[in-house]
């Protein structure tokens, strides 16, 4: 088992004075990763400028991608965006990449949908490209993050990342492209189970992404508010057990966290934004464990 290690997504900002506050934030409350994802919306970062400044105003933190939606972009100025970012980050870049997600996103971009095959086909391909872009320019890859549910990512991320990312979700049946339900815990386990069993002995390390944190002397109620929410998907009981969500004392969610630890290897641990002043306890209770 790694040590455990800590990020938070940063979802945007108002202004570039708001974005530095909320990088030395992550900082000063001892995280190890600030990462953005790559989504279309009001108010959301373009990634690659965002993790620049946040490299040159925060010291330790790595920076990173979760994820780059590969399939918005062009091979060779995708390459281009990425290798002038390792650059000016100082090496500090972790590069996430997936297949993309969110057909509405795709929509408003004017991109073809495609299905899912044809989306982690054109993933593998950057692969190729990148590797190709980095010889040339003299650059060392950074490390890869590659994020999935899928057969398709997960054997993927076994062959080639470096970090494997894991936020337990799937498409619901029968509901729009883009609607999703948590995995229960033993669907988790199948997913990890058969992300190894395609690794040939290689031993990434694995990332959660966790969906919420609620620190409360009551997990149960804090599950049943979930249940409230989406009353088709996982009941209380499995909800308390499914690892995408910390329920809890901090001390109990402490205890979450190290079993889960043994039981999927998730040491990796990547909380949202909102999340980002309740999970800090954790943070420091865990920190180099």
């Amino acid at each position: 088992m790694g040590k455990f290690k800590f990020g938070v997504n940063l979802w945007g900002a108002e202004n570039r004075e708001d974005w530095i506050a909320k990088c030395l934030r992550v900082e000063a409350l001892g995280y190890d990763v600030i990462s953005v994802p790559d989504h279309l919306g009001p108010g959301r970062n373009a990634p690659f400028p965002a993790l620049t400044m946040a490299a040159a105003v925060t010291q330790r933190p790595r920076v990173g991608t979760l994820v780059s939606n590969v399939p918005f972009y062009n091979f060779a100025l995708f390459a281009r965006e990425v290798a002038t970012t390792v650059k000016m980050t100082g090496d500090r870049l972790d590069l996430g990449l997936g297949s993309g997600h969110m057909k509405s996103e795709f929509d408003d971009a004017g991109l073809p949908w495609t299905p899912a095959k044809e989306r982690i086909e054109y993933l593998t391909k950057s692969l190729d490209h990148l590797r190709e872009h980095f010889e040339r320019e003299g650059i060392t890859p950074p490390p890869l993050l590659l994020a999935g549910n899928s057969d398709g990512v997960l054997s993927l991320a076994a062959r080639q990342a470096d970090i494997a990312g894991f936020a337990g979700l799937r498409q619901a049946p029968g509901k729009p492209p883009g609607t999703f339900q948590l995995d229960d815990a033993e669907r988790l386990d199948e997913r990890v189970a058969f992300f190894r069993s395609h690794a040939n002995g290689r031993d990434p390390e694995l990332n959660m992404l966790v969906q919420r944190v609620v620190v409360t002397d009551d997990r149960r109620a804090a599950a049943g508010s979930w249940y409230e929410e989406d009353p088709d998907g996982l009941d209380v009981d499995k909800l308390l057990e499914t690892p995408q969500l910390l329920f809890g004392t901090v001390d109990e969610i402490v205890r979450q966290l190290r079993e889960r630890r043994e039981r999927y290897g998730f040491s990796y641990i990547t909380v949202f934004e909102p999340m980002l002043e309740t999970f800090a306890p954790v943070v420091k209770e865990l920190s180099g464990q």
